[in-house]
């Protein structure tokens, strides 16, 4: 059995070890495992904790051992990358459990679910009858996909033929009270329309936690005062509120005008607004 200096020289070894070997195996590792890299994982993590208990008289077998499965656990993601065949064989393949709204017996029995565990997966998707699913996967690593019918899917702005702008990510362009000037000139602004825009609402880059730019170039802020009541950004509403107003006025005009040059005038400009209404609706609607 190792000593408690040895113990401790032990642990942050192999601390910093499984930590690399992690990091060398890579973000997969953190997700959802598949069955070998689940034992894989188990038999690395029991090797290491024989390691550092001493129960090897030689540490550097350990980290041998540790070394080897991290390779061999690469290597079958690499040929799992390559091979069809044996990414079904090392990670299995989906399985159907319920389709045109009926659940499948049988393939419920061949993978070992329950009926109230298959309701369990269906609620974590905010699905509550079986009837409503055209189309359900156990997929390898144990998660459930879901497709409802079509009647019972929310509604689009597709399924409603209506046009809506792209959005983009947003620009974290503050943080902690810093102002970042790489995303700021990503989005297309500059210190100078940053300055305004926090004098409008009434604070300063230092009480800003988090400010952000989205796709139409509206800055949304977060402070550190959670008190402080900051007003959401209004430049789309008033600008289309105001694009209405004029299509009306204009609409108004040509009605009560007694100059017929004058009318076809207030009336072609009243239908070139409503039709830049109508196109820029979708970028100025949330």
């Amino acid at each position: 059995m190792a000593s408690w200096p040895e113990t401790i020289v032990r642990s942050f070894i192999f601390l910093a070890l499984l930590f690399f070997m992690t990091k060398f195996l890579g973000k997969k590792q953190l997700s959802e495992l598949s069955f070998f890299e689940y034992v894989s994982g188990i038999t690395i993590g029991s090797i290491a904790g024989e390691a550092i208990a001493g129960l090897e008289k030689n540490m550097f077998q350990g980290m041998m051992a540790i070394t080897i499965f991290t390779f061999a656990t690469l290597f079958a993601d690499l040929l799992a990358l390559k091979s069809k065949t044996f990414r079904d064989f090392i990670e299995g393949k989906g399985t159907v459990l319920i389709k045109d709204g009926k659940v499948l017996e049988e393939n419920l029995k061949k993978e070992k679910y329950s009926i109230d565990e298959l309701s369990a997966l269906l609620r974590q998707k905010d699905i509550y009858r079986v009837a409503d699913v055209e189309f359900a996967v156990l997929e390898p690593r144990g998660n459930l996909s879901a497709l409802l019918k079509k009647e019972n899917r929310p509604l689009t702005p597709k399924d409603l033929n209506m046009k809506v702008a792209n959005e983009k990510a947003p620009q974290t362009i503050i943080m902690d009270g810093s102002i970042l000037d790489v995303p700021l000139s990503a989005s297309g602004k500059s210190r100078g329309w940053l300055k305004t825009e926090l004098e409008k609402l009434g604070i300063t880059v230092e009480n800003v936690f988090i400010g952000q730019v989205d796709s139409y170039g509206e800055l949304t802020v977060d402070v550190y005062d959670d008190k402080l009541q900051i007003p959401s950004p209004n430049q789309r509403p008033l600008l289309l509120s105001s694009l209405k107003k004029t299509q009306v006025d204009l609409e108004i005009f040509a009605l009560e005008t007694k100059d017929e040059t004058s009318k076809v005038v207030y009336q072609k400009n009243a239908n070139l607004v409503q039709e830049t209404i109508e196109k820029l609706t979708p970028y100025l609607t949330s």
